[in-house]
């Protein structure tokens, strides 16, 4: 059984003011679906995946998601250009409103299959495998990069000079869409969480590139917290990405319709209006064989500053991890925690 009910070939309708970063063990399709309850019209990206995944692997499950996730963006993690047109192709086919190509991850597992920060370095690679995907799609093909990057293999790459130089040549086949990581990659020595966290963000640069190109949509990502945040970076830059904020703290996207995007709130104004809404989704994906725990991990956050919510993770970890977990187990955990109470 699925709920991808979108149909093939759709065009792009994609306004990227506000969007959640493609995160890695995070942004799944239970993710999403959740995330999408808060917000309407925030961008989503799909966790990376591999055009060898693809190419190779269970290419449905890799690609399939629930119609209400849109609007939807797929990144893929590849440095072949044949490689990468095949797959943008199977995402425009999918549903997927944009390809976004990833050069921004410096894990040392992406940097062995030469793709992710490390082709920062070879720009003309990057705007071939841009130029490839774009003759083969109608849909956006999207860049996410760093603002630089260091490596004792690679040499230091951080001057300005060659953030405009690489900006330059990928746009010389035709991308118009930058996402811009505002911290340099340390491709030895730190870990992706380090690298998250240690260099030092640079908004400047970022804002720097968009007076520069201004025909250029440049959106900003790293460090971004809140919407009273994003709203600042929106007076120098098209588009702000959250990352992790947005999933361990998912309500700071509740104002995100109204103050981002102009449009009304959603109609769920409580949390646990939000949680209860999740119970027919989770019931139907336990049908498929899901566990119950792939999908209310992604919730742990939900209730975050408010009493009982670290009950409510503790309740979450302690019984819905349990293989013969159901959508009873979960229903029990909202009256436990909050149901039951008096108001």
């Amino acid at each position: 059984m699925t709920e991808n009910t979108h149909c093939k070939d759709v065009k792009s309708n994609i306004v990227r003011r506000l969007s959640v970063a493609p995160m890695m063990e995070y942004t799944d399709r239970h993710c999403r679906y959740f995330l999408r309850l808060i917000t309407q019209h925030t961008l989503l990206y799909s966790e990376m995946v591999t055009t060898g995944a693809l190419l190779h692997g269970k290419r449905y499950d890799l690609l399939d998601f629930s119609a209400q996730e849109q609007p939807l963006a797929l990144q893929l993690g590849g440095c072949d250009p044949q490689a990468l047109a095949r797959c943008a192709v199977m995402a425009q086919r999918q549903g997927y409103q944009e390809v976004n190509l990833n050069v921004g991850c410096p894990s040392n597992r992406v940097q062995e299959g030469s793709i992710g920060a490390c082709l920062m370095v070879k720009p003309a690679l990057v705007a071939a495998c841009i130029e490839a995907m774009q003759k083969v799609v109608d849909i956006p093909v999207t860049v996410k990069h760093r603002i630089g990057i260091k490596s004792r293999v690679l040499g230091d790459h951080t001057s300005y000079a060659e953030l405009k130089s690489f900006v330059e040549t990928v746009a010389s086949a035709g991308c118009q869409d930058f996402i811009v990581h505002a911290r340099t990659a340390i491709l030895e020595g730190l870990t992706p969480k380090e690298n998250r966290d240690i260099p030092p963000l640079e908004y400047a640069t970022v804002y720097q590139l968009k007076q520069d190109y201004p025909e250029l949509n440049i959106v900003i990502n790293g460090g971004v917290k809140t919407i009273s945040e994003a709203k600042n970076h929106l007076n120098y830059v098209d588009g702000v990405m959250i990352g992790r904020e947005a999933y361990h703290n998912p309500w700071i996207l509740r104002e995100a319709d109204s103050s981002i995007f102009g449009a009304e709130k959603s109609s769920m104004n409580e949390r646990i209006q939000i949680a209860t809404a999740m119970i027919p989704y989770i019931t139907r994906q336990l049908k498929t064989g899901v566990r119950l725990h792939q999908i209310t991990r992604h919730m742990s956050g939900l209730f975050n500053g408010i009493p009982g919510a670290r009950y409510f993770r503790h309740l979450l970890s302690e019984r819905c991890r349990h293989k013969e977990a159901d959508v009873t187990t979960y229903k029990k955990v909202l009256d436990d925690c909050f149901l039951s109470q008096p108001s």
